[in-house]
């Protein structure tokens, strides 16, 4: 298994025969070059995206027709795209579990905000949420954007995650510090990757706050476009 880094909140993850693109950020993209766009996402075979803000959908629509793979998420904004944009999609809700060919993936609760531009302005379809992605032997967390959350507990209870890729940017998202708290309060991490932080000045620089807290954890500050097999 092997999940890399594109940046922001945009991951490669090659899992159990399958690779999922999730929040594929390309277009205006500071973390990541344009000449790394193609490799990015070659061979992708799902795009999966937690919410409708442009920094994880705006090259959504466009990839799913490049690639010919399914758009996967939240159910409303599924239907909508299905229909409006002849694309096709997978669309469940929280706590409801898929198998994508080999991953399962379950959506579980985020606490943020969900909207997408429109030319009558922003609208807001669906809401915005993290995975447990299942495969290979581990299971991922994958936060989204959100805040730390009692439901935490719950998500560790029902599915024991090891790998958390957490958003860890603080303004927008969860910071250093708050995310280390629900690392360390909430879940049995053997590995964390931060993310959604060094995008641009506002946001966190480095995961140096984090690795304190977390002493007892593997935690890595990814590389843009360089692999973490696990």
């Amino acid at each position: 298994m092997n999940i890399t880094w594109l940046g922001h909140g945009s991951f490669r993850i090659e899992i159990a025969g399958q690779v999922l693109l999730v929040d594929p950020w390309l277009s205006g993209n500071p973390m990541l070059p344009e000449d790394q766009h193609e490799a990015a996402v070659q061979g992708g075979t799902h795009i999966l995206l937690t919410h409708a803000h442009f920094d994880h959908i705006v090259d959504a629509l466009a990839l799913a027709r490049k690639l010919g793979v399914p758009v996967v998420g939240q159910y409303d904004l599924m239907t909508h795209w299905e229909e409006h944009e002849k694309i096709e999609t997978i669309g469940f809700n929280k706590g409801g579990t898929i198998d994508l060919g080999g991953p399962k993936v379950t959506m579980v609760h985020a606490v943020h905000s969900t909207s997408m531009a429109t030319d009558d302005g922003p609208k807001v379809v669906g809401t915005e949420c993290g995975f447990m992605i299942e495969g290979d032997g581990h299971t991922i967390y994958l936060s989204g954007d959100t805040d730390v959350m009692a439901d935490m507990k719950v998500f560790n209870d029902l599915h024991k995650p090891d790998i958390g890729i957490l958003s860890a940017g603080g303004h927008f998202t969860m910071d250093m510090k708050r995310a280390a708290y629900a690392a360390k309060t909430f879940f049995d991490f053997k590995t964390v990757i931060p993310c959604h932080y060094k995008t641009f000045p506002l946001l966190e620089q480095s995961a140096d706050a984090m690795k304190e807290a977390l002493p007892d954890v593997d935690v890595i500050e990814a590389e843009v476009m360089k692999p973490i097999s696990f």
